[in-house]
């Protein structure tokens, strides 16, 4: 993987989160997770490039979130959807995601990132915040995505890094 300035990047967010999706991962060579994220945004927040994702409270993937600095957004290369279906939809406490997967741990800045990438934002962890239910000002929305009110955490991630493969 080569690094480049992040600037040049010229991806449309909503196909390469929304429609293609993306792997979030978190910790470090010696324990790390990942789990498949249609959800998310890239833009400028407080003068810097930024990624923000969405990670329910049961995840997995949140411990690790939450106990480091950085976390990866990868976008893998085509013909993977099935195994970003099987990340998406299993929790790494129960099965070995690694073996699983195929994939194969590369570590970008020293976070977990993938071989099969073809895009990867290495983002610096700068803001979280719950997403209660009470907060939502249109009651559908919640009743419809959090049913158990298992709700998701915000996480806005400054990108320091991004590599193209």
């Amino acid at each position: 993987m080569k690094e480049i300035d992040i600037r040049s990047l010229t991806l449309n967010p909503f196909e390469r989160l929304h429609k293609q999706w993306a792997l979030l991962a978190a910790g470090n060579a010696e324990s790390f997770n990942m789990m498949t994220v249609s959800w998310g945004a890239l833009g400028v927040i407080w003068q810097k490039p930024s990624c923000t994702v969405y990670v329910r409270g049961s995840r997995y993937t949140k411990e690790f979130i939450d106990n480091s600095e950085y976390f990866t957004l990868s976008f893998l290369k085509d013909g993977n959807r099935e195994t970003l279906s099987l990340l998406g939809s299993q929790s790494g406490r129960d099965i070995d995601k690694m073996k699983q997967s195929g994939l194969a741990p590369v570590f970008m800045n020293g976070c977990p990132t993938f071989a099969e990438s073809e895009l990867v934002l290495v983002c610096r962890k700068v803001y979280s915040v719950p997403m209660p239910l009470e907060n939502f000002y249109d009651p559908s929305i919640a009743k419809a995505n959090y049913p158990d009110g298992d709700t998701h955490v915000q996480y806005i991630g400054e990108i320091v890094a991004s590599f193209e493969n």
